[in-house]
């Protein structure tokens, strides 16, 4: 096939989503559900379509998108101006290249630093994530449940926090017996007020070995939140914010904040900021992870995944950082496992 010239899987997605707000039902919801699945198309559809391969091989294409796709590459369409709602979500496909330009990058991440468990909201077992994590040639991972107020995600309290303790000591027990030197660290995912006030005591949080922090509350607010993220980078028990936008793919914009002076209040903190690697958050983005660099604050790495295929999210995360130019020292996941724990003691230290 000529491509005069191609589109990418971005600018399909952006295309299928207008399509969705025109079509009808059902045909608007085959629309919307391929906008999303074209982030994690493994490769460009105008490759596969250049093999005389049928695009019906793409998560969520059936014939009828896929002479609706066709169309698109044999005379792209232009998508316009793409709603900020959308706007900078790198694809699967594009991450995968920025990597493959930049090969050492692959390597950066020595471990992931959010993910769920059956313990919350999530599909596996703390073993079958730990057994994920290995196989990509992790040196750690930190399981991130969450918290006991945000009971919509099965959030856990102090009990059984202690309880998963138990469960964790047996998984890193079990490794080394085998003579692997791979860790699960202790995690939480907090729960954060608008006030920046976490959900648990700390005492609790003084068990963990690191703690992330994120807003799962007042998401829509349209005015300045600058005020709540001083807050929660300023809580001594948050060592890392997680999702700070808490923008979500085609569903909600995010908040606004005064960027720089949060970034620079973490960094004056040695706090982290984090990429949230899930394909609908993407948070911090491009655009925001500039504006982190220039204050030199620490950027951490998490795929937020609630199922152990979805570690592969990591590509997006260190493509980003890797585009935004993010100095490897600065990634929390680039540290040895034994090195973050100092990192987080330091800064416990600092609050005594």
């Amino acid at each position: 096939m000529k491509r005069n010239p191609p589109i990418d899987n971005a600018a399909i997605a952006e295309l299928l989503a207008q399509e969705a707000q025109k079509a009808k039902h059902p045909l608007n919801r085959a629309f919307r559900r391929a906008a999303r699945a074209a982030f994690l198309w493994p490769e460009e559809a105008w490759d596969i379509a250049d093999r005389n391969e049928s695009l019906t091989i793409l998560p969520s294409v059936g014939p009828y998108l896929e002479k609706t796709i066709l169309a698109w590459l044999e005379k792209p369409p232009s998508p316009g101006v793409v709603p900020e709602i959308r706007k900078n979500f790198l694809t699967m496909a594009k991450a995968s290249r920025i990597l493959t330009e930049n090969p050492s990058w692959r390597s950066v991440a020595r471990g992931d630093l959010q993910m769920h468990t059956e313990w919350s909201d999530g599909e596996n077992t703390i073993a079958e994530m730990a057994e994920a994590g290995r196989a990509r040639g992790y040196e750690y991972i930190a399981i991130t449940d969450h918290a006991k107020s945000l009971k919509i995600a099965g959030g856990i309290d102090e009990a059984a926090l202690s309880e998963q303790a138990a469960e964790i000591q047996r998984v890193n027990q079990t490794s080394l017996a085998h003579g692997n030197n791979f860790r699960v660290l202790r995690s939480i995912e907090l729960n954060l007020s608008p006030a920046g006030q976490g959900d648990m005591p700390p005492e609790a949080l003084r068990q963990l070995d690191v703690v992330i922090g994120a807003f799962h509350s007042a998401l829509r607010r349209t005015d300045d939140q600058t005020e709540r993220y001083l807050a929660a980078v300023r809580n001594p028990g948050v060592h890392i914010l997680a999702h700070p936008r808490t923008r979500i793919y085609n569903h909600r914009l995010g908040l606004a904040a005064d960027w720089p002076e949060v970034f620079a209040a973490a960094a004056a903190l040695d706090k982290a900021v984090e990429v949230d690697c899930y394909p609908d958050r993407q948070d911090l983005d491009g655009k925001t992870l500039r504006l982190a660099k220039a204050a030199g604050v620490k950027v951490s790495l998490g795929t937020d995944s609630h199922h152990s295929w979805q570690l592969e999210f990591m590509t997006l995360g260190l493509a980003a950082a890797c585009a935004a130019g993010i100095a490897r020292k600065n990634i929390v996941n680039n540290m040895s496992a034994d090195a973050l724990l100092a990192w987080v003691e330091m800064l416990r230290a600092k609050q005594r």
